[in-house]
């Protein structure tokens, strides 16, 4: 990976042996990151940016509207979290028998964690029973989905990706986001999806959506839901 300008637009280059075609993307963080095949040269990947400046504009523009009124939790009784996009209250407990619990609508934390490690103790906790819920979920998942795609991934996890919600190698290795099981079911599957068609086409072009499109039709909307509402998806 290296960065690079154009003008006024810095982007990130990441090469890949695995692509044929050059995409662009705006991250969740706002950073543009250009992939490109590996024999294409740097000059080659300025005149794509150059060549895309308006969308790379437009979209910078959307990102910003859409991040403009982003969620800030606090670990307080009453704070809302979301799993499988359903709205949970969370409530500071004393004692339970484990550190995080979904029980009767609410999200039960222990006090303690919050009141020894704080932020950051809080969020690895959350992080851990989201990453676990995920893995059930999405295994089943792909199972489901994978023979409908005509593929057979080669491994599934959950860790954090980044800005990305999930990603795939060409071997068929699926990494998927913890930060997933905030969506809707109806969203996940529709990431699941996405990945898994990425065993046929690993870049964005018409081809690799139409595969998407046999096993999805409704796909963009779910798309342009996560595309929309991603920003709130967090802890």
């Amino acid at each position: 990976m290296s960065a690079r300008r154009v003008r006024d637009i810095e982007y990130q280059l990441l090469r890949s042996d695995q692509r044929r075609t050059a995409d662009i993307v705006i991250e969740r963080n706002g950073l543009i990151s250009v992939r490109v095949p590996e024999h294409l040269s740097e000059e080659q990947a300025d005149a794509v940016v150059e060549h895309k400046r308006l969308w790379i504009y437009r979209s910078l523009a959307e990102w910003r509207d859409l991040n403009a009124a982003r969620v800030v939790r606090e670990w307080v009784n009453g704070e809302g979290f979301l799993y499988l996009g359903c709205a949970y209250r969370l409530l500071l407990t004393q004692e339970q028998d484990a550190p995080l619990k979904l029980k009767d609508g609410r999200f039960c934390l222990q006090r303690k964690i919050v009141e020894a490690g704080g932020e950051d103790a809080a969020k690895q906790v959350f992080e851990k029973f989201y990453a676990e819920k995920a893995l059930e979920r999405i295994k089943k998942r792909v199972a489901y989905f994978a023979p409908k795609v005509g593929v057979i991934p080669v491994s599934i996890e959950v860790r954090d990706v980044g800005y990305r919600w999930a990603t795939c190698t060409l071997v068929g290795r699926l990494s998927f986001h913890w930060k997933c099981m905030m969506a809707s079911p109806k969203v996940i599957d529709y990431i699941v999806v996405h990945e898994l068609c990425h065993l046929h086409h690993m870049d964005h072009t018409d081809a690799f959506w139409n595969e998407v499109d046999k096993v999805m039709p409704d796909y963009a909307e779910r798309k342009d839901w996560l595309r929309e509402n991603g920003a709130a998806l967090d802890i």
